[in-house]
């Protein structure tokens, strides 16, 4: 890099990414060809090379050089025979690498930050959290902090042989089109921030690297990075659902064939801001009876007499499951909000599934009542399931991580040589 900055975003700087293709150069089919095998060994292996060769209809030589360059750059490994004692000279069986190339997650949160480093086989192999209010502090301070913390889970993954390929940060708000603009989050009072710029602003503690060298940046909403994990770690989820990440602040990821359905200006998504009673109380976002404002998780503590804090989900499954009248009726009442929200987006995009993620997850048995009853009694045709993801509030973060993961698996040329 030449300016500074963070570069590009990751999805971007791409050419297999969706909405950019390679040229049907000899370059071109070669890059094409090697994130193939990638792709395949992620998805099926470990695999000899006979096996790729097989899944992916290209001849054993081409696959073999292809593999050798994959295995010379660190991005694929060999864990010896494939299968000993078969007929025949087994094949040595191909893996992800466990070292090299990590993707970086991070997330500003309400009332948190995090950060981990996911390695390509997709385990996490380093992992930061910050507790505490970022409602109404300048972004200045809260991505120093961040920055901090990118730094910590760096340094921590580079001494298992790990080195970031990218870094993707959710945030609960609305990104522009260059994938690092916030353009604005109601919840912590965000407006018109570039967090490529602030991010490689921020002071670097005496030894540390700084966040300059040539690593790419992608920005994104929380519930976007949420419902791309779920497409991708979910178990059994279908290519056609909506992800409901509901934390503080409430938004959905709609998920079309296996891709983000975006809008116009990338901000599709925006149910928290459903006004489900027109008449209701103001919310951050200038309108009124937001769903936020029944559903959000500060607004079930507000109904059930609870004060926010910390591991206060928790709480509330706590005194749900004890039979605290005031809980499961504040849980009933925002399963019904939910359930009204979603009747419209589910009428107007007719999904496969709904999904329900983030921190109320962990409230879903006593949601999911008032929730599917409304569904059932609103929506036109058979009633849609609505599933709980298993990765909570964890979702954002690991799927922030791991489209940095994805970026390098579509193409592994460009990542070929680094650090």
């Amino acid at each position: 890099m030449t300016d500074g900055r963070l570069t590009a975003p990751l999805h971007e700087a791409h050419p297999t990414s969706p909405g950019r293709r390679l040229p049907d150069t000899q370059a071109g089919m070669r890059r094409r060809n090697l994130s193939r095998v990638m792709h395949t060994v992620n998805a099926e292996g470990p695999l000899s090379r006979a096996a790729v060769a097989s899944r992916i209809g290209l001849t054993r030589a081409a696959v073999s050089t292809l593999v050798d360059e994959l295995v010379r750059t660190g991005l694929l490994e060999e864990l010896g025979p494939e299968r000993p004692g078969r007929v025949g000279r087994p094949g040595s069986a191909l893996a992800l690498s466990g070292r090299g190339p990590a993707g970086i997650g991070a997330e500003v949160g309400v009332d948190h930050l995090a950060v981990c480093a996911v390695d390509l086989r997709g385990r996490v192999r380093a992992r930061a959290v910050r507790h505490g209010t970022n409602r109404g502090r300048r972004p200045e301070p809260v991505l120093t902090e961040l920055a901090g913390l990118v730094r910590q889970v760096t340094a921590e993954a580079g001494q298992e042989g790990l080195w970031p390929a990218g870094l993707a940060v959710a945030v609960p708000g609305l990104v522009a089109r260059d994938a690092r603009t916030v353009v604005r989050a109601p919840n912590l009072d965000w407006h018109g921030t570039d967090l490529g710029a602030l991010l490689t602003g921020t002071p670097t503690p005496a030894g540390a690297p700084p966040l300059t060298d040539d690593l790419p940046l992608t920005v994104d909403n929380e519930a976007n990075f949420g419902g791309l994990a779920e497409l991708w770690l979910g178990d059994g989820t279908p290519r056609d659902f909506l992800h409901v990440s509901a934390e503080i602040g409430i938004g959905a990821a709609v998920v079309v064939d296996g891709r983000l359905l975006r809008g116009t200006r990338g901000f599709a998504g925006e149910l928290g801001h459903m006004p489900v009673r027109p008449e209701g109380p103001q919310c951050a976002c200038g309108g009124r009876g937001c769903l936020e404002q029944y559903a959000g998780k500060e607004a079930v503590l507000r109904a059930a007499g609870l004060e926010p804090g910390e591991d206060r989900v928790g709480l509330l499954a706590e005194r749900a499951a004890g039979g605290d009248k005031d809980v499961r009726r504040a849980l009933r009442g925002a399963g019904t909000a939910l359930g009204i929200a979603l009747t419209g987006a589910v009428n107007l995009l007719d999904p496969e599934t709904v999904v329900l993620g983030g921190a109320l997850a962990g409230l879903a048995p006593w949601l999911l009542p008032s929730l599917e009853r409304e569904l059932a009694r609103r929506t036109t045709g058979p009633a849609r399931a609505v599933t709980v993801s298993r990765l909570g509030p964890e979702g954002p973060l690991l799927g922030a991580a791991h489209s940095v993961v994805r970026g390098v698996l579509d193409d592994p040329a460009a990542v070929a040589g680094r650090p």
